[in-house]
């Protein structure tokens, strides 16, 4: 399974089309993980599946969405109702409770990966906006084989971050 996720894109369409074009046919998936400050009606939701954060006004916006992927389950959600800035508990007990083994959110602005209780708990970080102590401007690429989770995070020029990147072994 190859995915992409991203989040907090605050109005720029233009990375997300060029995100689209750039990894069409590569990944299984394209996931936005909300305040896209899009419609929901844009087109672009057509190759990208988005949730609604706490800066997407339009109602339409589902809070959470799941995907089956072969034998991975992947849940996202934006994360403020999830209370991420304090916490993971309640976003991990979602995972749980969807029996995903992915949980992806946005937010924070931060970008970040650990594995909980079995679970892949990742942050892309913000495609406009970053926050924390690395400011620069990403999404990421998950990649997964029978044994490993490889989780890698490229900037806006699609070029790789190398100390970002992290590998999980499968328990």
């Amino acid at each position: 399974m190859r995915l992409l996720v991203v989040s907090d894109s605050h109005g720029d369409r233009d990375i997300l089309t060029e995100l689209i074009k750039t990894y069409q046919g590569k990944v299984d998936a394209m996931i936005h993980c909300g305040d896209s400050e899009l419609a929901e009606t844009d087109s672009v939701w057509e190759d990208m599946k988005s949730v609604k954060g706490n800066m997407d006004f339009d109602q339409s916006y589902p809070l959470l969405q799941t995907k089956e992927i072969g034998q991975e389950k992947i849940v996202w959600v934006h994360g403020h109702v999830h209370d991420v800035k304090k916490s993971m508990q309640t976003l991990v007990f979602t995972a749980k409770e969807a029996q995903a083994t992915f949980a992806f959110f946005g937010h924070t602005h931060e970008l970040g990966v650990e594995m909980i209780e079995g679970i892949l708990v990742l942050n892309p970080g913000s495609i406009l906006l970053p926050r924390g102590a690395h400011k620069i401007k990403t999404y990421a690429i998950v990649e997964t084989t029978k044994d490993t989770i490889q989780v890698s995070y490229y900037n806006r020029l699609h070029q790789p971050i190398e100390e970002l990147n992290c590998s999980f072994v499968r328990v």
